[in-house]
């Protein structure tokens, strides 16, 4: 297994084909934006949604059994459930350049999407994600070359993005691996947890992982007597875009984005909350095909895409962090 070529550990673009903008407005209160993950003509998508917070369009329509298998983009936003108007504006842009699933008339694009929590942190509540927002980031997307450099930190949907019950900044980051076989896996990850990164194991130092963690009884401490006027606790959530251009169906599709939780997981401690909407994409281009030579030959190859996927997954989220870090 090897790290991809864009930046020190690769990037979801090392994936032909995938294509990333963002979209962003900070200042007069907002802190907020969109990511927009493009693929290629034909790529098959599915989802697993894991969080108890989610903010989703059009996941439903991703499921294995349903009528569509192919996604025409990927929208990431912030604005919780406000934001996912974002979506409409990548949808324009589709049904602009049909693209789309074909219907008598035209065609209507697929366009799932997932949101952050983030309202409210650039000090107006009302200042959101919008369509236009959508269709801006997503003409950047397609204006991109192939394997291009993505934007990392605070950027795109990880503008607003915090970790930690709000205490660090979170953001946007990525990863990649090639497999032996010439499978590429890459991950994208807007970081907007209720938890905090996992320590680095002895031996394996990362700087990301270390740098904000504070001792374990302090970050999960309850208050003996919680102020009766103090609100709400925050909501957040960690949303994963994994991408490869190996061939798979959508329900390997589905399966390969329920692995892929394992690294957010690994990545955030606690995750899968009850206040988070961890939500996990994943978009398979069909460019290399698997060995399914036999029935072992073909599990052994999901398995280790699938492990490569909980990898990156952790790395781009660890990724994320550390470029918020310096972006923030």
């Amino acid at each position: 297994m090897n790290a991809g070529q864009n930046g020190a550990m690769g990037a979801i673009t090392d994936v032909p084909g995938i294509r990333v903008g963002h979209e962003q407005k900070t200042g007069d209160g907002w802190l907020t934006g969109v990511t927009v993950v493009l693929p290629p003509p034909g790529t098959v998508g599915s989802v697993d949604v894991r969080g108890g917070g989610p903010g989703t369009h059009e996941t439903d329509a991703l499921d294995p059994t349903t009528l569509v298998s192919t996604v025409d983009a990927v929208v990431l936003t912030g604005g919780s459930a406000y934001g996912l108007v974002s979506a409409h504006g990548a949808q324009r842009w589709c049904e602009e350049n049909g693209r789309g699933f074909a219907v008598t008339g035209g065609v209507v694009p697929i366009v799932p999407a997932a949101a952050i929590f983030d309202l409210g942190r650039g000090g107006d509540f009302s200042a959101r994600p919008t369509a236009d927002m959508g269709y801006a980031a997503t003409v950047a997307a397609a204006a991109e070359t192939d394997g291009h450099d993505v934007g990392r930190g605070s950027v795109g949907a990880g503008t607003g993005a915090m970790i930690g019950r709000g205490q660090f900044k979170g953001g946007v980051g990525t990863a990649s691996v090639t497999l032996e076989n010439g499978v590429v896996v890459g991950a994208l990850a807007v970081v907007n947890a209720l938890g905090f990164p996992v320590e680095a194991l002895p031996g394996n130092p990362e700087p990301s992982a270390r740098s904000v963690v504070p001792p374990l009884d302090a970050r999960f401490r309850v208050p003996d007597s919680p102020s009766a006027d103090a609100g709400p606790p925050a909501l957040n959530t960690t949303l994963i875009v994994v991408a490869t251009n190996a061939v798979l169906d959508p329900a390997e599709c589905y399966r390969t984005a329920s692995a892929a939780h394992a690294g957010l997981a690994r990545a955030l401690n606690p995750s899968h909350t009850l206040a988070d909407g961890d939500t996990v994409f994943c978009l398979a281009t069909g460019e290399v095909a698997l060995d399914r030579s036999s029935e072992t030959a073909r599990q052994v190859s999901l398995i280790t895409l699938q492990s490569a996927a909980a990898d990156v997954v952790r790395l781009a989220i660890l990724d994320g962090i550390s470029a918020s870090s310096i972006t923030g």
